[in-house]
């Protein structure tokens, strides 16, 4: 077996994937709780208890937490997704006992001390306040809102103003205390790692940790999902998601679902890059992938363009995404395609970070970890036909579709509903 994992007496998971040939370590503390484990009343407070762990604790002052890990000369971070919580750490071999005493100190023992709140309140607002003048990234929001309208992956990561601007100790405190337990954790690390010293440290500094109860994910029902969401902004260029539900994580399909994504945009040579930039000048930038969860999906296709192409642009997606549900790919595309995303899972494999990564994603998603000669042979084995089932059962659904331009909503509206 290429990884070790142990589970500790709290039901704290470690799991480690040693590499020889590195000084480094890469190790990220997970916990399998984002913004789908929220309510509407608390949307956003897992991205926002991400930034509290860097605030401090009964040991440390947040200047000191930056300062301890700069002195060790190490890399750290922290992101929050949908359905889980990251906090990581690159960092030379020899200081893996120092770096577990200081990320375990953040998960463990933040105050939430409720001036560090009131400052950091501003600070996501901010963030807010950039994401929507993006409007490349923004309109995912738009996409999302539509694609599960009564459900919380349909909700912003990062919150609302609102309800960020209401964020109490006492909500920090308790979101904490139901989430950050042990049987939510997962440590994962890859490089020059023991993982007998991992596991030591780990009971030594995250035993207090409670054993809690690990977070299920259900099903998510797409009968409510909407046809469109626009906003009208003014913005040079137009920006369109359009998607359907795609193949959710674990699901067997995802390896065919992978190379079909990539053959529709996922490249220079993809069709829709070719038909839509290339061929056409139509856009700069264009692009399809999924988005998987647990128990959803969403796969999509993203174009920005001028407003007067809107029509033209969405003609080709449709075009490109109905051609390749009736006839799917030919030999020598599929070939291509393989070679393609196989070079990119090798060059991959040569980064701690990226392992790491991918050890943590699998055992926090209850997915199975393949090794990566495991992995390419999946994509080996994906033969035309299941490229033409997985489009077939992916892209003959309706779409959302989800647009941020400077056109007035109610013409848009009536201009796509005649496509």
């Amino acid at each position: 077996m290429f990884y070790q994992q142990t589970i500790l007496d709290n039901g704290l998971t470690v799991i480690t994937e040693r590499m020889d040939t590195v000084r480094s370590v890469s190790l990220g503390v997970w916990f399998k709780v984002g913004s789908r484990d929220e309510g509407a009343d608390n949307q956003g407070i897992s991205h926002f208890l991400e930034h509290m762990m860097f605030k401090g604790t009964d040991k440390r002052d947040a200047f000191a937490i930056s300062q301890d890990f700069e002195s060790l000369g190490a890399e750290q971070n922290a992101f929050t997704s949908k359905e889980y919580t990251c906090y990581y750490c690159r960092f030379v071999d020899d200081k893996l006992p120092r770096i577990i005493e200081i990320l375990s100190d953040m998960v463990t023992s933040s105050l939430f001390n409720q001036e560090a709140i009131g400052l950091e309140r501003e600070v996501v607002i901010e963030e807010i306040a950039r994401s929507e003048d993006t409007p490349d990234d923004y309109v995912f929001e738009l996409f999302s809102q539509a694609f599960f309208p009564t459900h919380a992956l349909g909700r912003p990561i990062i919150g609302t103003r609102e309800v960020v601007g209401s964020f109490q100790h006492a909500d920090c405190a308790a979101f904490h205390t139901h989430h950050y337990h042990a049987s939510n954790c997962v440590v994962a690390a890859s490089g020059n790692i023991d993982h007998h010293e991992l596991v030591a440290l780990c009971e030594e500094y995250l035993s207090s940790l409670p054993e809690g109860r690990r977070n299920n994910r259900e099903a998510v029902g797409i009968d409510t999902r909407e046809r469109f969401s626009l906003m009208k902004k003014d913005t040079e260029q137009a920006h369109i998601v359009y998607g359907m539900p795609g193949i959710p994580t674990g699901d067997e399909d995802r390896f065919a679902g992978a190379l079909l994504d990539t053959a529709l945009g996922g490249g220079m040579s993809s069709r829709l890059f070719q038909e839509i930039r290339e061929k056409r000048g139509l856009a700069y930038a264009v692009y399809a992938s999924t988005m998987p969860y647990s128990g959803a999906s969403q796969f999509f296709v993203y174009a920005g363009t001028r407003p007067s192409n809107i029509s033209e642009v969405l003609s080709i997606i449709k075009e490109e995404i109905q051609e390749a549900c009736l006839h799917g790919l030919a030999i020598e595309e599929l070939e291509r395609i393989k070679e393609y995303i196989i070079g990119h899972i090798v060059l991959s494999s040569e980064s701690t970070s990226q392992r790491m990564l991918r050890l943590g994603k699998s055992q926090i998603s209850d997915t199975e970890l393949l090794s990566l000669d495991e992995t390419i042979e999946k994509y080996r084995r994906v033969e035309l036909e299941d490229i033409l089932r997985v489009a077939q059962r992916v892209l003959s659904l309706d779409p959302t579709i989800a647009i941020i331009s400077p056109l007035e909503v109610k013409k848009l509206r009536r201009a796509l509903l005649q496509l």
